[in-house]
């Protein structure tokens, strides 16, 4: 196994993670914008706030989308085992 083919399971690792998790965090991360705007406008101070629409749009985000983070993942698993000989020599 050469440095190429570590960087390589690493670097495909690591796309995929990012593949994963963008959704979720782009969603938590628009709630919290309007969470916040809202908190601005109407001069809401309370600081848990944010955490049950988070929680509710992170919760629908991964009904929606979980079926596709794991078909993702298990396409790069099922990708690593099948070249596992090539990386054993």
């Amino acid at each position: 196994m050469t440095i190429d083919d570590v960087t390589a399971i690493a670097s495909g690792a690591l796309f995929t993670i990012i593949k994963c998790a963008a959704p979720v965090l782009l969603i938590s991360l628009c709630v919290g914008l309007i969470v916040s705007i809202f908190q601005t406008v109407t001069s809401i101070q309370e600081q848990t706030l944010t955490f049950v629409p988070k929680v509710l749009a992170i919760f629908l985000t991964l009904i929606l989308l979980g079926h596709w983070m794991l078909n993702t993942m298990v396409e790069y698993m099922t990708g690593l085992w099948e070249s596992f000989s090539i990386y054993i020599r």
